[in-house]
């Protein structure tokens, strides 16, 4: 049973919407980004890069107590206001390469630490200490959480009879992506997706484990301090937008590698056979489409590399996972590569021609060879989710990829 709460959203005015709303700092170059804070003084880049305001580097308890300040500045001046009412916010993308309609609200940090709510990923603790740390200095959080769930009949119907009525915002951004949104505020519709949702087992994190994390540790810390916990204050929720899983998109991360470890081409090569089924498809870029099935770029020749069942025991879903795979056949024992998350010996690329990019890289000499695989599937992430188990680093790169204050959660 996912438990889902409506809160009061602080938004963006409607004039202002397309204006506040951004794509994640990280996203960003460096010269995007100093455009947007020099031109458009209603960017939420303005409450998060505080900084560029004075012209100087901030950095910890410093630059968290100045994005607080920006924040309320940017309530005194009315660009974000807050709801009167506890609402659900039904949020619809539409765009060449994203279609999604899913559910801004509170998700429990109950669910979280029992399992409903599900993780593939591992996290940094570092990392969780400080955005724990930021949460408990802004008092807001503005990042969904992605999360997925099995497609419902139910829940489908109650959301399209909402997207029947004119949506409380509409507008386009500059990447011809569609955005619209609607405030669900009547009571009665609330609890008939409650209930609906009430059905639902678990709900998987596509993106944003380390949000998850550090909102449950920042739970935590203010449980500890608030003598008269009740279990209802907003710190026992994070934000999450729901979508269900037929609409989330998964993509794969290439592998590249600056070096062979010590070995030639032609001792590499003869290793992977114990592996591997070899066939050099010489000039001829290749995508892998099958699972267990790799493609490898080498001193400009791509190679198509099949795995040997027989010479590979799958045991789990986690061993039958083409990055584990890779990554216990050809990286760690072959190129010596241990640490997927550190090793500056290795870089992750995606995106539709990341083949044809892995191969620039490689033939400008930045690294020596690199590797294709094919995607993972929605039911190898649950499958990971409900073991336990945690994929290695860099297996999925998910979409949608949400913006920050079009919702904005208080604490």
């Amino acid at each position: 049973m996912a438990a889902i709460k409506p809160f009061k959203a602080i938004r963006p005015t409607k004039d202002k919407a397309s204006l506040v709303v951004s794509r994640s700092y990280q996203s960003y170059t460096r010269k995007e980004l100093n455009s947007i804070l020099a031109y458009n003084p209603y960017s939420f880049l303005q409450i998060i890069n505080p900084g560029y305001k004075f012209t100087k580097q901030l950095n910890g308890q410093t630059r968290h107590q100045m994005v607080h300040g920006r924040y309320m500045t940017f309530l005194a001046e009315n660009i974000l206001l807050k709801d009167a009412k506890d609402s659900l916010y039904l949020y619809q993308v539409q765009g060449k390469h994203v279609n999604c309609c899913g559910l801004f609200c509170g998700t429990s940090v109950e669910d979280y630490r029992n399992n409903v709510i599900k993780k593939h990923e591992d996290t940094i603790q570092k990392r969780e200490v400080l955005f724990a740390s930021y949460l408990d200095t802004v008092k807001f959080n503005a990042e969904p959480v992605l999360m997925t769930y099995a497609d419902n009949d139910d829940i489908a119907m109650l959301f399209g009879k909402e997207r029947e009525r004119e949506p409380d915002y509409h507008f386009s951004t500059t990447d011809k992506v569609s955005h619209r949104l609607w405030v669900i505020s009547d009571q009665n519709t609330i609890f008939l997706i409650q209930q609906a949702f009430d059905k639902i087992d678990a709900l998987y994190i596509a993106d944003g484990h380390h949000r998850s994390a550090s909102s449950n540790l920042y739970a935590e810390i203010s449980e500890r301090n608030n003598p008269t916990h009740t279990g209802e204050e907003p710190y026992n929720f994070f934000m999450s937008y729901l979508i269900p899983e037929s609409e989330i998109r998964i993509f794969e991360f290439n592998r590249m590698v600056k070096d062979l470890n010590g070995h030639t081409k032609e001792s590499f090569i003869t290793s992977l056979e114990a592996f591997y089924h070899l066939e050099n498809l010489r000039g001829k870029v290749y995508r892998p489409e099958r699972k267990h099935h790799f493609s490898m770029y080498l001193e400009g020749e791509f190679y198509a590399l099949q795995l040997k069942e027989t010479t590979y025991e799958i045991t789990d879903a986690l061993s039958n996972l083409d990055t584990q795979i890779l990554f216990k056949t050809i990286l760690e024992p072959l190129l010596g590569i241990r640490d997927l998350r550190n090793d500056k010996r290795i870089q992750y690329g995606y995106g539709k021609h990341n083949a044809i990019e892995m191969k620039q890289e490689i033939d400008r000499g930045k690294f020596k060879v690199g590797f294709g695989l094919m995607a993972i599937g929605i039911d190898e992430i649950k499958a990971i989710a409900d073991a336990g188990f945690v994929m290695p680093p860099k297996s999925t790169y998910i979409e949608p990829k949400l913006r920050s204050g079009f919702a904005i959660y208080e604490l």
